[in-house]
């Protein structure tokens, strides 16, 4: 067994990881790069910005690592889910790529369901609703709003996958990834040509479809000299950035959830069969496990709800921090700490890009609702801790309605590094939470998953097994948990008595 990189093509930037046999992670590096917002509701960005990302963050861990060419056996790819790469003939890039958090599509998603037959009618195609995040709204909006980049499309292709093509040259994806893109029969883990007929979209503008374990390609002359791996090496399928991100927290069998708090936040769980909700009220995909499912609840400011107040009230905290040598977010939720649970009846919106599970809706607003002049900053601060947890606390909600099995939370991203929102999840989820020792994410699931493909494992499962354990465990405070099981149900309630306002609010910008 031999040393395989984990590459993940994320919206704020990309990490490059390189793991041995045994899973210990042997170098890492990462490059960022910014994200375009043309108009508001539009998140695009420039697939070359990956591209030289990847290429900066290969050559940094072979450096890092002390690694030759020929020491990295296999690559593994994962990337925000969703997006779209649009190709030409030449396989230039036509235009910025529109990106998961793009919402400029509701148009097209009612245009989807109705060619479908109906909401019930696609969801048993596909698996899911036509949400304005996914791909094939994207690709419609192309159609319909820029005819002439779109006679020139030839080939569309998912983020980590344009990274792919140009390290080897083939247009390839895999079943993960794909269940994002609204266009996979889920169930039959295939392209839907049923869908594609009813949307009149040619088979082959999709790639290859793979198992996320299996040898895609491999690494073509330009791919290795622009990288300095070697010519030849295996890049498997990979995953999606959340597929891949469960197969690093071990989520591979049924019971323990991942609830993962990055820029967006999701609750992700491992299903033994793909199931059918008439309602489609959870993402349902393939998972990255072989003969696995997933079902997958996503909030779209989670952590980025608590980014944005770093950025626009903490500015004072950043320049402190800057000047002790630590995070800032440390110095913010220390300031949280000071504050009861419930923040005192103060409540926060986390909808600062729309929201999806489970109110599907690109309208919807953030805010605080509550404020009185006895709150002060550590009341934001810790409102809106609470306020992304509760809307975590949604998904997790219809996991356990759908019967799906919820022994164990795992955390992972940024709410799992602090002990307060350690503790904010324990007590609003209800259920003592988890971490693990692996906290690389999707970078490491499919370093795992590439060397699955190239032989170290027989099975994803013995991967996980092999590498990954449980290092610490919060449990539920019963008297904190009684305060939030009293205070969510008034957060449901907000947005439902809200949601009319919110589309007033949205045609008051634009109209």
């Amino acid at each position: 067994m031999g040393v395989t990189l984990g590459i993940d093509i994320g919206t704020s930037g990309t990490k490059t990881l390189a793991i041995d046999a045994s899973g210990a992670i042997l170098a890492s590096a990462s490059a960022e790069y910014p994200c375009s917002f043309p108009r508001p509701g539009w998140s695009e960005q420039d697939p070359e910005l990956w591209w030289e990302a990847t290429k900066t963050t290969i050559r940094a861990v072979l450096d890092k690592g002390g690694l030759k060419p020929g020491d990295v056996t296999g690559v593994g790819l994962s990337g925000q889910m969703h997006g779209s790469v649009f190709l030409d003939a030449n396989g230039k890039v036509i235009r910025p790529a529109l990106l998961w958090n793009d919402q400029r599509t509701a148009a097209e998603c009612a245009e989807i369901e109705s060619r479908a037959g109906g909401r019930e009618s696609l969801i048993r195609m596909v698996g899911n609703l036509a949400l304005t995040g996914f791909t094939a709204p994207k690709i419609l909006w192309l159609r319909n709003h820029e005819p002439e980049n779109w006679a020139k499309v030839k080939q569309v292709l998912l983020p980590k996958d344009y990274v792919r093509y140009r390290l080897t040259g083939t247009y390839a994806s895999e079943v993960s990834d794909a269940s994002g893109t609204l266009l996979l029969d889920v169930a039959n883990r295939r392209w839907s040509k049923e869908l594609l007929a009813k949307l009149d979209l040619d088979p082959s503008l999709l790639p290859e479809c793979h198992e996320s374990y299996e040898v895609s390609a491999k690494l073509s002359k330009i791919g290795a000299d622009a990288t300095g791996l070697a010519e030849g090496t295996p890049v498997v399928g990979g995953g999606g950035d959340q597929p891949a991100g469960a197969v690093g927290n071990g989520i591979v069998r049924p019971g323990a959830v991942s609830a993962t708090m990055g820029t967006s936040g999701v609750v992700f769980a491992h299903t033994p069969e793909p199931g059918f909700d008439p309602l489609g009220r959870l993402q349902r995909g393939c998972h990255a496990v072989p003969g696995a499912w997933h079902v997958m609840g996503v909030v779209l400011s989670a952590g980025g709800s608590f980014q944005w107040l770093r950025n626009n009230l903490g500015q004072d905290a950043v320049q402190a921090a800057k000047a002790k040598g630590i995070d800032p977010y440390e110095l913010l939720t220390n300031e949280a700490a000071q504050v009861e649970p419930g923040s005192e009846g103060l409540f926060f919106l986390p909808y600062l890009t729309g929201e999806r599970t489970p109110h599907f809706d690109p309208d919807a607003k953030g805010g605080w609702i509550g404020l009185t002049v006895r709150h002060g900053r550590p009341h934001l601060v810790r409102s809106v801790l609470e306020g992304a947890t509760y809307a975590m606390r949604d998904s997790l909600e219809l996991i356990r309605e759908m019967g799906v099995s919820l022994s164990e939370i795992r955390l992972s991203g940024g709410g799992a590094r602090g002990a307060l929102w350690r503790q904010i999840q324990a007590d609003i989820y209800g259920q003592d939470v988890c971490t693990i020792n692996a906290s690389e994410g999707p970078a490491f699931g499919v370093a795992l998953l590439a060397q699955v493909g190239t032989g170290g494992f027989s099975s994803v499962p013995e991967a996980c097994d092999a590498t990954i354990r449980v290092v610490d465990t919060t449990p539920k405070s019963a008297k904190n948990a009684a305060v939030y099981d009293r205070a969510y149900p008034i957060y449901r309630k907000l947005y439902t008595d809200l949601r009319s306002t919110f589309k007033s609010m949205s045609d008051l910008v634009s109209g």
